[in-house]
Order: structure tokens, then C-alpha cells, then sequence
């Protein structure tokens, strides 16, 4: 039988199907009001896809298990936890830890949603896969990270995912997925469907249900059912009594009107029921019987369709729960609890017993609240954050004592900013410094209230509070006052709020660091020293961690401050071979919170050398991280260098939409990197021969903020846009500058990009001694497009001596570099060289291969490359291993090859 009125939306869940069955994955969300048809829409899918001989996975949310850690995916996955010994082992044992099967550190909540990815994805090996999940505004958090984490990965697999919300959830909640609004039944429709159901309804009562059901089909049944009872009882309409409500408020009530009628000891056996819908039967019955009814109390409301019983009890629909559990006076849900609590004695019930505590306790008990205390432990050790704050946030409530509330409230507000909450994290921390002046408490929450700073205002707002927090704690916890000095430091650097950077130097200076942590706090100390202009004890201590942290054994927190140090020196060779092994860790233990800033280091290094197809490659994966984790401030960092890098591919009117979209929020949220990208549209004009306009913003990064971090690698550019526009005089100072910090870093990149200003600057005698040495030290050093752009210079130079041979070698040479870069405007300027010498150069050479790969593409390559498996690359990306199988497969063209084997010459 057809749904009535939902063509165009059954067409689109068809061709869902269709899709995955011929191989291509696809997710759809249905969003709408109780009663719209999301579910029948879903059962339908079910339907044709059994028939079609696909797998089908389904979980539904229930209200009552919403706090309980990744329940909903317990549920979803428990038939098949038989593979997963075919999963990588960390994301195995992720799986098992957050379903109590394992016992283990606090879980990976991304390592669980890789494992769901790879585990679902196994499953589609056998046959393709429908996978659907209804009210998903129910699921625990956790359970919808997850399940969203895999649907958007999904490429190449035979998988569709049917997801259903109602339409008052949060978007976030089915973010980054297709999206159905269900609206109403048209008039026609919606009469077709009220006369199916209520046939003999009278007009003027039929011209009231579709008036008032707003085209909703529940409410077409259920009003239509409600005034046709009402009819053959001789009741008054019922409309009448209810007055205007909300169409769901109306259907509730319909619902309740049939509660209503149902005998006593039913009406308290579904209070049970919907007290606990994830409850087996055989408990529902045994709390039922506890309070003095009995199994066949249930048997008026099967019968009237208002529930179904097999081994649970599965209401008709979300509302019956409502209606039965909302109308029941407070006393008696209070005793329904309190049976449950009593009937949960087994270990494995230990969270739903302490909810069931907390659900019949109205006043403060200390007993119950430490049962919570024990439920977020527990939810901590399987990676759920929302359910650590939601239990903590309950035994603050029901704490006694001000200070265990405070505490309580506390950890709450950290887990609920780990959670991406960051509303509910400020408010709890708000109320957990009002509660308490204990020192350790404050600096807990003061520290979460800078953390939901960082995102919602700026890094500058972060450090700030953080540095109240090392004051606090810098004469008690050593060791936690140099954690916070390195939040706060970081958070400094990248609003370029120096100020802070040297408040937090102070501090530094005015305790002993445990020692494991001295060789950071030394080295963000020689940030300070560097941002205010003496590299002279800055570099030191900064290269001694770089030289450290190769060595391995150090934390993630020394890696990337050695990273982020490295490149502010002039170190981005060994920062490469540095962040790369610490990338590839972080994606192997599932830190995937470290990525973005993993990558940052990476795109910047890669930038840096002109390594441009790898850097677009860890900005996109960059952005697509940074956005899944909800990081504003690292996706706009990212987005700040891929405005340089469209400049210096030629792509003007990219480059200027995305800086005009851009810069504004990036000023704010990361200085270092919104410098960057006026560094590139610096750069744009300089290739396109607007050398005023380039020299502006080129001095204003060089006078910035930000001009004695990595930016100072701008004034080279400056130096060349003020000596081609004719404005030579302004480079004098910026140039001085540069060659101080060149000088004490001490590396060849930087004294070569010494070399070669100061060669744009002197008169003809010296020159040509200056680009011969910095040609030679840019050979070996900083990468092809510092040894290109070189080239180019000094063939220009020699151009225009006449010496026309050495200029052709150079010349040609800097052109087939640009060209193998993808960086074109550069490579224009030598043919025109050349033709201005009266000669044609080469013919252009097409791009390096590489440069013809797509972001993902060029990721999958290089790992294959090296050697690794689908499986292997899948794992280290987060993606199926047939998704890797599809970008290889596009890649082969693109590349002019045939198979792996070829890769590794290609790639080197």
C-alpha cells in the first residue's frame, strides 16, 4: 500500500537504496514533527531493502537511556561485536572498552567512532547495508558522534544511512548530512488519508480534524479515531474539551484520553513500562509485580494497540510513552523508581540503578549522589562525555555538602566542554566558582571557562583566564601550573597577544617546572624572548626541544610546541620529519583532537618549502577535522593558509572570496594564521605586478603583530615588491630585521633569503657574487620554490646584463619548477623573461602529477606508496578500506599508472 502524500520522499529513499546497492554509499536525515511519517518512511525503507535481499542495521533512541554512554550504539552494533577481531586492534578495543566488555583506560571517543566506521563497513562486505536509526535526538551523544563520523566517510561502500530527528532537535545533531524536511500533508492528501481512517467522520467534524491536524498524519488518525469513538459513545467532541493546542500537544492528548480509559492496574503497568522502555520484559514485569499487579495488567493496552510485547515492550508510538509517564502523578513515578532502583541489583545494572536513585530522590542524599559519581567515573573510562556530565551534573545536585557540589559541578562543566557543549560548560563553571574558594576547584573551572573562551571569543580571552589559573596554582602543583603555562602560551601565540606571552614568561621564571616538563617551559620561554625582538636566547632552547623530541619518548605537548618553535626558527626540514611521525601516531591512538594541530605545523612546513599539493592536502584534511570536532578556531586557521596557497596558484578570485570570508572571524580567533593569508593576498599582488598595493600589505604583516613569528619569512616578498615598484628605501628596515633573526637562527634557508634580498638591493658590482651564494645554499635548502623563485631573480638579473646563456639555464629551469608546483604565475614571469630577450622558452611543462590529485587523493597515494594496505591507510585516515580502493582507482589516470607498484618512484 502507498504512503499517502510522501512520493517525492519515498522516490528519494529509493534511489538511497539503489545507490548503495550498486556500490555508492549515501545518507539521508528525515526531520519533522512527532507524527509527520519519519518512522513509516523508515519502516518502508526497511521493507524494500529486506526485500532487496541488503543487510539492515536499526536502532531506535530512547528517552530514557539519553545519558547512558553509547547505549544507542550498543544497541546497533551488540549482533555483530563477533567481527571484531577484524577491526585494528586500537579501535577493537575502544569498542569493547565503552561497551564494558574490556576494562582499559578512559576510551577514544574517536577511536570508538573509527571502529563503528570500520565494523560497519566489514559488515558491508558480505552483502550492502541499510542502516537506520530513528528519533536520533534520543541517542547519547556518543552514539551520534559516531554514527555521524561514519556516514559522512562513507565514499565507495554499499551503504545507505537512514537517519530520523524530530524537527525541535539541535542541527548539530545530524549535521554534515543530507537533510528532508517532512511538512505537512497536502489538503487532498491529508482528506484521502482521514477518510481511509475515519470514514463515516461527519463534515463538520472532518473539517475540524484537517483543520486542526495541520496536515500532520498522526494527528489525522488519532483525532479522527478520537472523534469517532467520541461519536459512538454519545461523548462531547473532545476538540472542545482540549480548546487550541499545538497539533503534537493535541495527539498527546488523544493518547492520554485512551490512557485514561484503561483499567487502574494498567494504567500503573504502563507507567512502568514508560518509566524504562530499554528495560527487558522480564524486569518490567518484575517491577510490576513488586508493586502488586500483575503480568496480565498489560493486556487492556496491547489489545488497544497502545503498546507491543515480545521480549521488551515497544509503545506505538514516542507520544503513548509520553502521555502514560507524563500524566501519572509524581508519588507514583517516584515508587516506580524506586522499584526499579531496588529490582537493578546486578553489576551490569549499576548505571541504570543509580539513575533510577537519582529519577525517585527530590532532595539532596549524599548516598545517591555518589552512586552518580560512580555512573560518570564509569561513563569517563568508555569515552562518553555527555554522560559524565550529565551524572556528575545530577550528584551535584544532589550533593549535600557545598564543597562535594562544587566539585562535582566542576567536572561536569569539563565534560561537558569535551562533550562540545560549550553553553553548559560556561554555566556550570560559573556555578562551581560561586559555590567554592577552594583553590583546586576554581582552577578547574576557571581553566574550562577559558577553554569555552578559546572557541566562543578568542585565544587572547583563553590565555588570559589560564594565567589566572597558573598564579593560582604555581606555588602548590608545579607540575599542573607548567600545563596550564603551556595552554596559556599557546593560546597567546595565536592571537599574537605578546603581552600575555610575557606575563606568562614571568611566571615561568618564577617556579621550578617538574623536569620532565623543564625543556617545554624552556622553550616557550624562548618565545617570549623571540617575540620581543632577542632571538639571541630564544633559539637555543627552542632548537634543544626540536633536537629533543626527535629522539622520541616525549609527549604530544613538547611535539608540538617543538613544531610550532620550529617553524618560528627556520626549521621546517626537520619540523617535517617531526610532525609527520607524530602525526602518524596521533592517528593511530585516535587523538584525533591533536590532528588539526598536527596538520597546522604540517601545511605551514610544506607551505614554507613549496611543497603546495601536500599543503592543500593537510589544510583540507585540516578543515574537515577541525569542523567535525566543532573547532572553529583551528578550521579558520587552516582556511587562513589556504588563502595563500590560491594565490600562489593563480586563482585571484578564489583567493580573494575565501580572505573576504575569512579574515574577519580569523583576526579574532587565530592572528598568527589570519596574517598568513594577507601574506598571500601580499603575494597575489606581487604576482600580478601590483607592487604598491603589495608592498602595503606586505608592511602591514611585517609591522604587525605577528611579525616576529613565522611571518617574519614574509619580508623577502616585501624587499622584492618594494624593489620592483621602484620604493627601495622601504626595505631598509624591515631587511634589518630579517637579518638579525637570520643571523642568530643559523640555518641556510634564511641566510640564503638574506643573500638574495640584499642582492635585489646592490648596485651591480655585488650582486652577482650575492645570488651565485644564495643559488647555491637554496639548492640543498628550504625546498623548490625558494630555489626557483632564486633562479628566477637572478636570471631576470642576468637578463638584463645580456647575459644571455646563463640567464636561459636559470631562466627555464625557475619556469619548469613553477610549473611542476602548480605555482603558474610564477612560471609565466620566465618565458616573458626570455621573450623580452628576444628568444621563446621551452614549451611550459604540464604540472608535476601530483598537483592533479585531489586533497584525499594525494594522501591515499603517498601512504600506498610507502608501502602500506587499503586497510592499513584506511585506518590511519578514518576511512573503509573501499573508500581508499575508490581514490586509488581515480588517482591511477591521473598519475599515468597502472597499479601500486609504480607509486613509490612517482611519489620520491
Amino acid at each position: 500500500m502507498p504512503l499517502v502524500g510522501r512520493d517525492v520522499e519515498q522516490a528519494r529513499v529509493e534511489r538511497l537504496l539503489a545507490d548503495a546497492r550498486d556500490g555508492r554509499s549515501g545518507a539521508l536525515g528525515l526531520r519533522g514533527a512527532p507524527g509527520i511519517g519519519k518512522s513509516v518512511l523508515l519502516d518502508r525503507a526497511v521493507a524494500i531493502a529486506e526485500g532487496e535481499g541488503m543487510q539492515v542495521v536499526r536502532v531506535a533512541g530512547i528517552e530514557s537511556d539519553y545519558e547512558l554512554a553509547y547505549g544507542g550504539l550498543h544497541q546497533l552494533l551488540f549482533p555483530h561485536l563477533d567481527r571484531l577481531d577484524a577491526l585494528p586492534n586500537p579501535q577493537a578495543t575502544a569498542l569493547r572498552c565503552a561497551f564494558g566488555l574490556a576494562e582499559g583506560d578512559d576510551a577514544n571517543r574517536f577511536l570508538i567512532s573509527a571502529g563503528t566506521l570500520s565494523l560497519l563497513a566489514d559488515l558491508a562486505e558480505d552483502s550492502p547495508l541499510l542502516l537506520v536509526a530513528d528519533d536520533l535526538q534520543w541517542l547519547d551523544q556518543g552514539s551520534v558522534e559516531a554514527l555521524l563520523f561514519a556516514a559522512r566517510r562513507f565514499v565507495a561502500d554499499p551503504i545507505a544511512v537512514l537517519l530520523a530527528v524530530r524537527d525541535t532537535a539541535e542541527p548539530s545533531v545530524i549535521a554534515g548530512v543530507e537533510v528532508v524536511d517532512l511538512s505537512g500533508l497536502a489538503a487532498p492528501e491529508a482528506a484521502r488519508l482521514l477518510d481511509d481512517h475515519a470514514p463515516a467522520l461527519a463534515e463538520r467534524m472532518r473539517t475540524r480534524v484537517l483543520a486542526e491536524s495541520g496536515g500532520n498524519p498522526l494527528a489525522i488518525i488519532e483525532l479522527g479515531s478520537a472523534r469517532l469513538a467520541a461519536r459512538d459513545a454519545d461523548e462531547s467532541d473532545p476538540a472542545e474539551q482540549v480548546g487550541p493546542l499545538p497539533v503534537t500537544r493535541r495527539v498527546q492528548e488523544a493518547f492520554r484520553r485512551q490512557i485514561v480509559e484503561l483499567p487502574e492496574p494498567t494504567q500503573r503497568a504502563l507507567v512502568v513500562a514508560a518509566a524504562d522502555t530499554a528495560a527487558p520484559l522480564a524486569a518490567i514485569l518484575h517491577v510490576v509485580e513488586s508493586l502488586g499487579g500483575a503480568a496480565g495488567d498489560l493486556a487492556p493496552a496491547e489489545r488497544d494497540r497502545l503498546v507491543r510485547i515480545d521480549s521488551r515492550i515497544t509503545f506505538r508510538h514516542p507520544l503513548v510513552r509520553a502521555a502514560a509517564y507524563q500524566d501519572a502523578p509524581l508519588h507514583r513515578r517516584i515508587e516506580v523508581h524506586r522499584a526499579y532502583a531496588e529490582a537493578l541489583r546486578a553489576d551490569a545494572d549499576a548505571d541504570r540503578r543509580a539513575w533510577h536513585l537519582a529519577a525517585a530522590t527530590t532532595t539532596p542524599d549524599e548516598a545517591v549522589a555518589a552512586e552518580l559519581e560512580g555512573v560518570a567515573e564509569r561513563a569517563w573510562h568508555r569515552g562518553g562525555a555527555m554522560a559524565v556530565c550529565a551524572a556528575y551534573e545530577r550528584a551535584g545536585r544532589l550533593s549535600a555538602d557545598r564543597e562535594l557540589k562544587a566539585r562535582r559541578i566542576a567536572r561536569a562543566s569539563q565534560a561537558a566542554f569535551d562533550a562540545g557543549k560549550a553553553d553548559r560548560a560556561a554555566r556550570l563553571a560559573a556555578e562551581a566558582l560561586a559555590l567554592t574558594a577552594d583553590t583546586g576547584v576554581r582552577a578547574d573551572a576557571i581553566y574550562t571557562r577559558g577553554a569555552v573562551e578559546y572557541e566562543r571569543t578568542s585565544p587572547r580571552a583563553d590565555a588570559e583566564l589560564t594565567l589566572e589559573v597558573a598564579a593560582l596554582v604555581r606555588d602548590t602543583d608545579p607540575e599542573r601550573a607548567a600545563l596550564t603555562l603551556y595552554e596559556a602560551a599557546h593560546a597567546a601565540r595565536h592571537g599574537a597577544a605578546h603581552d600575555l606571552l610575557q606575563r606568562a614568561a614571568d611566571l615561568m621564571r618564577g617556579f621550578t617546572p617538574p623536569e620532565h616538563l623543564a625543556p617545554v617551559v624552556a622553550a616557550l620561554l624562548g618565545w617570549a624572548e623571540l617575540f620581543a625582538g632577542r632571538p639571541e636566547p630564544a633559539v637555543g632552547p627552542m632548537r634543544e626541544l626540536h633536537t629533543t623530541a626527535r629522539g622520541g619518548g616525549l609527549d604530544l605537548m613538547h611535539r608540538i610546541t617543538a613544531g610550532f618553535g620550529g617553524l618560528m626558527i627556520a626549521d621546517e626540514d626537520r619540523v617535517l620529519a617531526g610532525t609527520e611521525d607524530m602525526l602518524a601516531e596521533v592517528r593511530a591512538t585516535g587523538a584525533l583532537g591533536w590532528v588539526p594541530y598536527t596538520l597546522n605545523v604540517l601545511a605551514v612546513a610544506r607551505l614554507l618549502r613549496g611543497e603546495f599539493a601536500d599543503a592543500r592536502a593537510c589544510v583540507a584534511e585540516g578543515v574537515s577535522v577541525s569542523d567535525e570536532l566543532g573547532n572553529t578556531t583551528e578550521s579558520l586557521a587552516h582556511r587562513s593558509v589556504e588563502v595563500w596557497l590560491h594565490a600562489v596558484s593563480g586563482d585571484e578570485a578564489r583567493c580573494r572570496a575565501l580572505a573576504e570570508e575569512v579574515l574577519p572571524r580569523a583576526r579574532a580567533r587565530h592572528r598568527v594564521n589570519a596574517e598568513i593569508a594577507v601574506w598571500g593576498l601580499g603575494m597575489l599582488d606581487l604576482s600580478a605586478r601590483r607592487f604598491g598595493d603589495a608592498l602595503d600589505r606586505l608592511e602591514h604583516v611585517s609591522r604587525g603583530p605577528a611579525s616576529r613569528d613565522l611571518l617574519v619569512r614574509a619580508v623577502p616578498d616585501l624587499v622584492e615588491a618594494a624593489v620592483r615598484g621602484g620604493m627601495p628605501d622601504r626595505a631598509h628596515g624591515p631587511l634589518a630585521a630579517f637579518r638579525h633573526w637570520a643571523e642568530h637562527v643559523d640555518r641556510p634557508v634564511a641566510t640564503g633569503l638574506v643573500l638574495r634580498c640584499r642582492a635585489l638591493l646592490a648596485d651591480e658590482g655585488e650582486a652577482d657574487a650575492l645570488y651565485a651564494e644564495a643559488l647555491r645554499l637554496h639548492e640543498g635548502h628550504g625546498g623548490p620554490y625558494e630555489h626557483a623563485r632564486t633562479q628566477l631573480l637572478y636570471g631576470e638579473w642576468l637578463r638584463r646584463r645580456r647575459r644571455r646563456a646563463e640567464a636561459r639555464g636559470h631562466l627555464a629551469a625557475a619556469g619548469s619548477a613553477f610549473e611542476r608546483l602548480g605555482a603558474p604565475p610564477s612560471g609565466e614571469r620566465a618565458p616573458g623573461a626570455l621573450a623580452a630577450f628576444g628568444e621563446r622558452g621551452d614549451e611550459p611543462q604540464r604540472s608535476g602529477p601530483l598537483t592533479l590529485l585531489t586533497p584525499q587523493e594525494l594522501q591515499v597515494v603517498r601512504l600506498a606508496a610507502a608501502g602500506h594496505t587499503n586497510k592499513e591507510i584506511a585506518a590511519q585516515l578514518f576511512l573503509s578500506p573501499r573508500t581508499v580502493g575508490h581514490h586509488l582507482y581515480k588517482a591511477y589516470p591521473k598519475l599515468g599508472v597502472t597499479g601500486r607498484a609504480e607509486l613509490a618512484h612517482l611519489v620520491k
